[in-house]
């Protein structure tokens, strides 16, 4: 019998007095129950994404619940497949989503945008409200999915925010709604256009996952990019599903995500399958595959 997997994807703002010790109790229950995936424990909060049978992911949901600073999570489930991560990473850091703002950091306890439902962003596009979508990832992860009409600030990494916000000056005192893959990003992203002196913030309620799983195909053009070995994912129907993404070596459109194979670059791109049956080590540039070393020359 084939067994059923699921995939959590969730974070808490909530302080925590010893990251450390509570790192090695979810490690020992995530242990336990064999889930697998990426955790960040900080004395913020907590972020995670995880795999295991569907069974353990709720009992680890149902454990989580049983601690006061953990029962208002909101936890985003897909379906999959018992291979999206090698291993469990749990570690402890000094932000669960870094700013880099150091003592000027966001507490989004403190100060975030208006949390807007997908419900309620569905009926803003249904009326034809004037707001605007700032998206708050990474360049790359735009490439191969995003909303219709976003504003994009330029984000090569989340910690460049503050020093790229006069690309969105513009829209101080229009209504603003962040956007990122789960929201854990939003909550400081929001708070920091606040601070910023941005009067009407929202930001997206349990990130775009949660937009896509109730409204697939509306609005939101593309797969949406995730941090594990699917990298990429969407709610539609297959047979009507749009990819935006392209290949950046000919230009056809594609959503296979592959690293630059010279080792010093090892750039996230997209290449589609017939650039990379072609070369075989996948390029992002002609002068990458002039210079460096080949993976491939490596493994013999």
């Amino acid at each position: 019998m084939t067994e059923d997997y699921t995939i959590i994807l969730f974070y808490k703002y909530v302080p925590i007095e010893d990251p450390k010790t509570e790192m090695i109790r979810q490690k020992g229950v995530c242990d336990v129950l064999g889930l697998k995936g990426r955790m960040i424990v900080a004395e913020e909060g907590i972020n995670a994404t995880l795999e295991g049978t569907t069974a353990n992911v709720e009992k680890y949901m149902e454990w989580m619940k049983t601690d006061k600073r953990f029962r208002k999570i909101h936890w985003k489930k897909s379906h999959g497949q018992g291979d999206a991560f090698p291993r469990l990473s749990v570690k402890v850091r000094s932000e669960i989503v870094s700013l880099n703002l150091h003592e000027q950091d966001i507490n989004p306890n403190a100060i975030t945008g208006i949390h807007l439902p997908p419900a309620e962003l569905a009926k803003w596009y249904a009326e034809g409200k004037e707001f605007y979508i700032v998206d708050m990832r990474n360049d790359y992860e735009l490439k191969v999915g995003k909303f219709e009409g976003t504003v994009f600030p330029g984000l090569e990494n989340f910690r460049d925010l503050k020093s790229k916000l006069p690309a969105i000056e513009h829209l101080k005192d229009k209504t603003v709604l962040t956007v990122c893959t789960g929201g854990v990003r939003c909550e400081k992203a929001s708070g920091l256009l606040k601070r910023e002196g941005f009067e009407n913030v929202y930001q997206l309620d349990g990130g775009i996952v949660s937009y896509m799983e109730k409204f697939p195909g509306q609005h939101f053009r593309g797969s949406l990019y995730v941090f594990d070995n699917r990298l990429t994912m969407h709610f539609n129907d297959p047979a009507k599903h749009e990819i935006i993404g392209v290949c950046e070596r000919c230009g056809d459109k594609s959503e296979r995500y592959v690293n630059c194979a010279n080792l010093a670059c090892h750039r996230h791109f997209i290449v589609c399958d017939a650039c990379l049956l072609a070369t075989g080590d996948a390029y992002c540039t002609t002068d990458c595959e002039n210079t460096g070393v080949k993976k491939s020359a490596l493994v013999q």
